[in-house]
């Protein structure tokens, strides 16, 4: 067993995280009870670099234990790192863990 391993996350309200800006993405997240991860992606770039920001996403959602999810992506040349930094903001705060964050187990796979 991990020496830090993160709670698992429940989605208990809609939430957003990022903007609109230039490099960053705006992601929303929502229930999706039973029907898994649903992720709707917008972006000038989709057809280059869909598959990697759905992979970015879909990954860090399992780490944070989240097998159901509603997701909207509107990207606007986001970076891996921002789409996993925007995905762990989102879900924290879908999940009403704003405060006490455990950055430890964050780290132990967020490389």
């Amino acid at each position: 067993m991990e020496e830090h391993q993160l709670a698992k996350f429940e989605i208990k309200n809609q939430a957003v995280a990022g903007t609109l800006e230039s490099s960053d993405l705006q992601i929303m997240i929502d229930q999706n009870a039973g029907k898994g991860i649903e992720i709707d992606l917008q972006s000038s770039v989709e057809f280059q670099f869909g598959k990697q920001i759905r992979k970015v996403v879909e990954e860090t959602l399992a780490n944070l234990g989240i097998t159901d999810a509603k997701v909207s992506i509107v990207d606007q040349g986001a970076l891996d790192c921002t789409i996993k930094a925007r995905t762990i903001a989102v879900v924290h705060r879908a999940s009403g863990i704003t405060q006490n964050i455990d950055w430890e187990a964050l780290e132990s796979w967020n490389v």
